[in-house]
Formats: structure tokens, C-alpha cells, sequence
């Protein structure tokens, strides 16, 4: 036999009896919870008004944020290791790793003072370790070098002051960046260790000026850095 209606159908039509059948709430307790009465000064106002009442939005509760676990640092990379640098403002460089920052990012270095990288972080994703290592005996990171440092970096426009007669459509607007001091003066002390240090090894300072690339034919999973 076919029936006429589908079991689906069927469902929600006793669905929908069920419900029609529940007891239903008495109106006259209704509206009190919603309106609230008002009194309305003046002689022709009739002396109250019914309002209904507005709701403060509920607030929603943030929920509370997991801890995330440290993030695992390669057994490739450990502080002195020579880095490739494959994206960024220093893609192609060469950089020194110094150590770990909370954030998981690596803290690297040219030193500036040789390829012209400065103290500056980035994700290990992004670099390839090589096999080439920095002595890093004797150097000191300041606790001070935290994540902290490396962000908020205030920049500000200066234009430059250029005569009327001799003004021309060239001028470009000289942009300022205010350096932490803290990051200034770590720059300093660590650029003069690893330049002690690099020195001692023969072409270890030409291998960081140099930019990596590839050439025609080379395929980078096929080589031993």
C-alpha cells in the first residue's frame, strides 16, 4: 500500500500537534514582562504611558584562549647555524640564527655590519639551515631582546626643506623609523662578536655578502646545504 504522505511529512505533522496541544501561557502575565508603565506629566497626556521595556544587548563572553605549546624548534637549526633566508624584505640573504624567541620565531642577524641585515626575526618556515656554523663563544644576547622590541616600530614622514625657486616634482619625503634603544645598543655588542668571529674563518664572510639563487637546472630538493 501507498500511503499518501511520506514518513518525513508524517513526523512533523504530529510534531506540530504535539505542540499545538501544550498548555499555552496566560496572556495577562505576558505583557508586565515585557512593557513597563510610565508616568507622563500634563493635563491632556492622560498621566501614564505604556512603554516596552529595551533589553541591554548580552554581552559575549570571550572565550578563553588554550595555551598553546612551544613551537618545536628543527634539530637543523641551533644558535650559530647559517640560515637561508626564501622570503621577505632579506629573501636570498644569508643570516647568523642567535636563539629562540617566546613568539617561536628565530632571531637572526647578517651581522648588519656585513651583508647589511639587522637584528630581526623571522619564522623557521622560511629559511633553509645549512651546515656552515658561527663560533658564538663569548657572545651575549641581553635578556632585554624579546619580542617586545621588534614590535610597535614608529615611522614617521619628514619632508625635506627645499627652496621655492628650486622645488620640483622629484622631492620624495624622507621616512624616520624610531629604533628601540635597547635593540640598538644589542646590535652594536653582537655585531662586533660575530664579526671577531667570522673573520677568524677563511671566506666565511664573503659566503654571508654572497646572495643565494638557483641557476637553470638546479633543483634545490637535490642539494646539500
Amino acid at each position: 500500500m501507498v500511503k499518501k504522505v511520506g514518513l518525513k511529512t508524517t513526523g512533523v505533522r504530529k510534531a506540530l500537534l504535539a505542540a499545538s496541544m501544550l498548555p499555552m501561557k496566560s496572556s495577562a502575565i505576558l505583557p508586565s514582562t515585557i512593557t513597563i508603565e510610565k508616568p507622563i506629566g500634563g493635563p491632556k497626556n492622560g498621566g501614564k504611558r505604556i512603554l516596552t521595556k529595551i533589553a541591554p544587548p548580552k554581552q559575549k563572553v570571550a572565550k578563553a584562549l588554550a595555551d598553546k605549546p612551544a613551537t618545536k624548534l628543527r634539530s637543523s637549526i641551533t644558535p650559530g647555524t647559517v640560515l637561508i633566508v626564501l622570503a621577505g624584505r632579506f629573501r636570498g640573504k644569508r643570516v647568523v640564527f642567535l636563539k629562540q624567541l617566546t613568539s617561536g620565531l628565530l632571531l637572526v642577524t647578517g651581522p648588519y655590519k656585513i651583508n647589511g641585515v639587522p637584528l630581526t626575526r623571522i619564522s623557521q618556515a622560511f629559511v633553509i639551515a645549512t651546515a656552515t656554523k658561527v663560533e658564538l663563544s663569548g657572545l651575549t644576547i641581553p635578556d632585554a631582546l624579546t619580542d617586545a622590541v621588534f614590535k610597535g616600530k614608529k615611522c614617521t614622514k619628514k619632508a625635506s626643506f627645499v627652496p621655492k625657486d628650486k622645488a620640483s616634482s622629484m622631492d620624495v619625503e624622507e621616512t624616520k623609523c624610531a629604533i628601540a634603544p635597547v635593540r640598538r645598543e644589542a646590535q652594536k655588542s653582537i655585531d662586533a662578536t660575530l664579526t671577531a668571529s667570522i673573520k677568524k674563518q677563511p671566506m666565511l664572510a664573503s659566503y654571508l655578502r654572497s646572495m643565494f639563487s638557483l641557476s637553470k637546472g638546479e633543483a634545490p630538493h637535490a642539494m646539500c646545504f
